[in-house]
């Protein structure tokens, strides 16, 4: 069992993380498929 000190750096370090600004965009990129929103209708 990990003691009180080590679980509350795990947290922080796991909220930062989530925080992220560049992970936050990949994640998002990552998780929508490219598709055209505006094709030329010809």
């Amino acid at each position: 069992m990990p003691s009180l000190s080590k679980k509350t750096e795990l947290k922080r370090k796991r909220k930062k993380a989530a925080q992220n600004p560049k992970r936050k965009k990949t994640m998002s990129k990552a998780s929508t498929p490219a598709f055209a929103v505006h094709v030329d209708k010809e």
